[in-house]
């Protein structure tokens, strides 16, 4: 782990001084529309007016209280009921643009995120238990936004992810083979300087297995400036309140999840079950806080209620469909409270 932390830390250096040369290119949001000199083909800009800023770097904190958990039983898998005290873990990101021009827009970006559970039975039976309570869970991935303006009032937006994620350990790493690849694609239409909207698809893992599904982007601020919307639907949504240009409020939810590689690496699960996904899903309810400390580095301060809405295991992973397949075992976890904070520089 102390390996891998001087290693992310050096690429966040090197992302932070592409940060700094990002900083000298011109920002077109801050214009209504960009035109180029003698009358060239005008083309939107990617934001509305009082948009959150885009977080560059972030070092985060995330936390979860206590709950129930209770794991389902398998064939030879007996149920087990059990306290969880909480889980939590370090959330770290870095999504810088490497190519800024008034007629396309290319972020590129890397997060990792940990999960540690702290079980209050020592005595734990079920091996999924045993696994989270030894291993944790883990993701690492590298993801791109394409923003390609099409004109003054039509847009095309591009993002894809590469994750990988499991119950791996830096010294005992996971086959890149189990890479999970999520994308989205909208064409959208920016009205006016505080409208912008579109209809797109999405392949996704929120839902914590494969998964496509229509988008709908919307980004609104009213003509107060005090208030405003930012969804992308169903993903995530809320409802924005503008202090000052340094201080926001927002009040929302996002839809958090994806699939995990277990493997069996300390024989909890019967020899039957060398690696099995679990369905990790969870609706978060949220109060957000951001305020700029100094200069643009910006304190992020979110806090809610964790709503469970998959924890269940599959034998491997595959495309549910609208089928009724069963999983291999259910697991049910209880809602709790959870904090999230964080550090972040943000885009000028």
């Amino acid at each position: 782990m102390k390996q891998f932390g001087w290693l992310f830390f050096a690429f966040l250096s090197t992302f932070s001084g592409m940060a700094q040369e990002a900083d000298t290119v011109e920002d077109y949001s801050m214009y209504g529309e960009a035109e180029l000199a003698g009358g060239a083909k005008r083309f939107c800009t990617s934001k509305v007016f009082d948009l959150s800023p885009n977080k560059l770097i972030s070092v985060g904190y995330d936390f979860q209280g206590g709950y129930r958990g209770d794991f389902g039983n398998q064939g030879t898998i007996q149920s087990q009921s059990t306290n969880i005290q909480s889980n939590s873990g370090l959330r770290l990101a870095a999504n810088v643009p490497v190519i800024s021009k008034t007629n396309i827009l290319l972020n590129l970006g890397a997060n990792y995120w940990e999960n540690f559970y702290s079980f209050s039975e020592a005595n734990l039976t079920h091996p999924l238990a045993q696994s989270l309570a030894t291993y944790g869970l883990r993701t690492i991935g590298l993801s791109f936004t394409l923003f390609k303006p099409i004109n003054e009032k039509k847009f095309f937006l591009v993002n894809g992810s590469f994750d990988l994620n499991g119950n791996y350990s830096f010294s005992n790493f996971q086959s890149l083979n189990s890479t999970k690849i999520s994308g989205v694609a909208v064409y959208g239409w920016k009205k006016h300087d505080r409208l912008m909207y579109g209809f797109g698809a999405a392949r996704t893992f929120r839902v914590g297995e494969t998964n496509y599904l229509p988008v709908f982007l919307y980004n609104y601020t009213f003509p107060s400036r005090k208030w405003g919307v930012e969804a992308l639907l169903p993903a995530r949504a809320a409802l924005r309140r503008t202090f000052s240009a340094r201080t926001l409020g927002f009040f929302g939810y996002e839809l958090e999840g994806n699939s995990y590689l277990i493997r069996n690496l300390s024989n909890e699960f019967p020899n039957t079950f060398n690696s099995v996904e679990l369905r990790r899903s969870e609706l978060r309810i949220r109060f957000t806080f951001e305020q700029s400390i100094k200069d643009f580095i910006w304190l992020s301060l979110q806090a809610g209620l964790r709503y469970n809405y998959r924890f269940n295991v599959d034998e491997k992973e595959f495309f549910r469909g609208f089928g009724d397949q069963a999983y291999l075992f259910e697991n049910s976890l209880a809602n709790s409270l959870y904090v999230n904070f964080s550090i972040n520089l943000v885009s000028p």
